[in-house]
């Protein structure tokens, strides 16, 4: 019968749920409360996104080596989708540290989504050669701290970090990176996602800088799955 996902996106009117012949009392009941739409869409929504994240979620939640916040062997797995230059996602920046820092059994799979601006490409290359040398926290950290990226922020921000330039510049470069970004774009495709930031964890595909409380909440899940 077509009647529940036309309730759960909120298509259903007084009149059209005559027409379907829908009981009086369902029909009552519905005008009654309309939030119940609301509600049947979201859990439509959370299906939805559960259905597309389990065929992918292994390898989602298999960082490229290094591109790791957080506890590398924790047991809960956050993955984010960020850019460096993206505003809301430096904002996240000190909610996902708090996050961290809360949660000792938290790992945050970072997979950089350069769709902004023209220099969140080279930025999120120099971030997956500073993860093949160990330093993609710092590089993180300074990116993010710093100005919008450009190629003199993201020099900067690597220097800082403590990143081998010479050695870096060659792997950012290389097939191996340019793979792990392609891959990185087809997820994004695959999961419905257009922006940042955004994240997976456990069932749940989450868009937008949401705030600490909405990130935990949706961590204490995931442990409790």
């Amino acid at each position: 019968m077509l009647i529940a996902p036309l309730i759960a996106l909120g298509l259903v009117g007084g009149a059209l749920l005559a027409r379907l012949g829908v009981d009086h009392a369902v029909r009552a009941y519905i005008l009654d409360h309309p939030e119940i739409l609301r509600e049947a869409a979201e859990r439509l929504q959370a299906r939805d996104s559960a259905d597309r994240l389990k065929p992918v979620r292994a390898a989602l939640e298999t960082p490229f080596p290094g591109a790791v916040l957080g506890n590398p062997a924790g047991r809960v797995v956050l993955v984010e989708f960020t850019d460096f230059a993206c505003t809301y996602c430096k904002a996240s920046v000190a909610e996902i540290d708090s996050l961290i820092t809360a949660n000792p059994d938290l790992k945050v799979v970072v997979r950089n989504l350069p769709i902004i601006a023209p220099d969140s490409e080279p930025a999120a290359r120099m971030g997956l050669a500073a993860a093949a040398q160990g330093r993609f926290a710092a590089y993180h950290a300074a990116m993010f701290a710093g100005p919008q990226p450009s190629a003199a922020a993201i020099t900067a921000a690597a220097t800082r970090a403590g990143v081998d330039l010479p050695r870096a510049g060659q792997f950012a470069g290389g097939d191996t990176v340019t793979r792990e970004i392609d891959q990185n774009l087809d997820y994004a495709r695959q999961l419905g996602i257009t922006g940042t930031p955004a994240f997976a964890i456990g069932g749940q595909i989450i868009t937008g800088a949401v705030g600490h409380d909405a990130l935990q909440a949706a961590v204490d899940a995931a442990r409790k799955g």
